[in-house]
């Protein structure tokens, strides 16, 4: 008898961001593939009895590559077991999940996929950040910066006028800088990195596109972090201000900006 894969987005790693249909997903689970960055922390007790394989990547090193995590699944679900793949943010962001549905569609395994909170938006929320705020972006774009991006994709972005977020951004973070410049993107550009969003040691860096490279090595940024490029960063607050302050604050700069 054939069994099943469920891909499940598991969030920005904190437990309690996980969707119901996660939660039971992992409750009847045989076997589950577990990301690095998914919450991990207490799986044997919400996949009791499951069978936890760590297939975690971290950055330039994969100790399961994508082919070999894709096997696995296809095998473990031939065999009659339910698995679960537990993936970090969503698994069709930026989370290779297209490719392991084809995978399982090709076997002839049934498949499902679970949305999970993607990173790309949660973290900035985490940081006081909204994407989009009326009067200064009505819209945002979520870019991998996994590998350097080509002139015309900087081009693009710089013309866009919205919000930019970047996943796995800060090896390339300099090469990011420099070409958005060069595309015409004002040096002034506010940009942030936020760091281990959800996680008691979150922490934002924020600077201008001319000085955040500067800045983020002044402060040792490392990865995981979201990056965040665009007039929006100026109302990120510190959960102390009062609402009443936000509005304000961004009244003020939109009529600057308008």
């Amino acid at each position: 008898m054939t069994g099943s894969v469920t891909l499940v987005g598991g969030g920005p790693g904190r437990e309690d961001l996980l969707t119901l249909a996660a939660v039971r997903a992992l409750r009847y689970a045989d076997v589950v593939l577990y990301d690095r960055l998914a919450p991990h922390d207490r799986l044997d007790e919400l996949a009791p009895g499951a069978q936890l394989i760590d297939v975690g990547k971290s950055p330039g090193h994969h100790a399961t590559p994508q082919h070999e995590i894709e096997r696995m699944l296809v095998e473990h679900a031939l065999a009659g077991e339910r698995v679960v793949r537990l993936k970090g943010g969503d698994p069709y962001v930026l989370g290779r999940g297209g490719e392991e549905v084809l995978a399982c569609h090709r076997a002839g395994v049934p498949v499902e996929v679970v949305p999970g909170v993607t990173s790309a938006i949660s973290v900035p929320a985490a940081a006081g950040i909204p994407l989009t705020h009326r009067g200064i972006s009505h819209l945002f774009t979520v870019v991998s910066g996994h590998a350097p991006l080509s002139q015309s994709e900087l081009e693009h972005l710089a013309g866009l006028g919205g919000t930019i977020v970047v996943l796995m951004g800060v090896n390339t973070l300099p090469s990011l800088t420099a070409g958005l410049a060069r595309a015409g993107m004002a040096e002034r550009m506010p940009v942030a990195i936020i760091e281990r969003g959800y996680s008691a040691g979150q922490r934002t860096t924020v600077g201008e596109l001319a000085d955040i490279v500067t800045t983020a090595g002044r402060a040792r940024v490392s990865s995981p972090a979201v990056v965040v490029i665009g007039e929006v960063v100026r109302l990120a607050h510190d959960g102390d201000a009062s609402a009443g302050e936000l509005m304000d604050r961004a009244a003020g700069f939109a009529a600057v900006a308008g």
